[in-house]
């Protein structure tokens, strides 16, 4: 089965990470831009493993696929980097919409703790963030469309990619993403993985 992380990976290439910087603006370096993008990335992952793990879970994600996310968005990024967005794509390209369902209360911790690991305001990363889950969302439902996947599959396609990216040392950022998701939100959680975590790693970085 796919990795759904390297799917995605596979199109953030350079020339749209570059389209990404400038569209965040106001002094950001291509390499922070790339930093929050791997670390939006994972989050958002592990965020929708996280809700399809029950049955309820699974069955609106497939629905919401169903309605509005069909992977058409991934042949037509650069227009929506430009903002042409059509009517018909509103619910499509609503990324606060799709981060308020899958984060919640949580939004602000997460654009916190991606801040911290890439540099950037977290203006710039609470945008790129908005930018980013339509694409997350247009990979998933390119995956279910082109594999004919019903909820289990789409359960099973994000759990696996979850657990795939765990066990690689290469990739410490899913680790950081469900450790923070599965915490209780009290602050102290954050704080914990920037800690141990993020200054070890991209301390570097900024």
């Amino acid at each position: 089965m796919d990795n759904l992380l390297e799917l995605i990976k596979g199109q953030m290439g350079d020339g749209l990470i570059d389209q990404l910087t400038h569209q965040i603006g106001g002094g950001a370096r291509r390499e922070q831009t790339a930093v929050a993008t791997d670390g939006i990335i994972n989050t958002l992952i592990g965020a929708l493993a996280k809700n399809v793990t029950s049955q309820d879970g699974a069955r609106n994600l497939d629905h919401a696929l169903q309605r509005d996310h069909d992977g058409s968005l991934l042949d037509n990024i650069g227009d929506f980097l430009q903002g042409n967005v059509r009517e018909e794509q509103r619910r499509t390209t609503n990324g606060a919409g799709i981060l308020n369902h899958l984060l919640g209360n949580r939004q602000s911790g997460v654009v916190d703790m991606i801040s911290r690991m890439s540099g950037l305001d977290q203006s710039k990363t609470g945008n790129l963030m908005t930018t980013l889950a339509p694409i997350v969302m247009g990979m998933l439902g390119k995956q279910k469309r082109q594999n004919n996947l019903d909820a289990g599959g789409i359960m099973n396609l994000l759990t696996n990619s979850v657990q795939r990216e765990r066990r690689d040392p290469g990739n410490p950022l899913i680790d950081m993403a469900t450790r923070f998701l599965d915490a209780d939100g009290d602050g102290s959680a954050l704080d914990d993985i920037a800690g141990n975590l993020l200054g070890n790693l991209f301390g570097g970085r900024r």
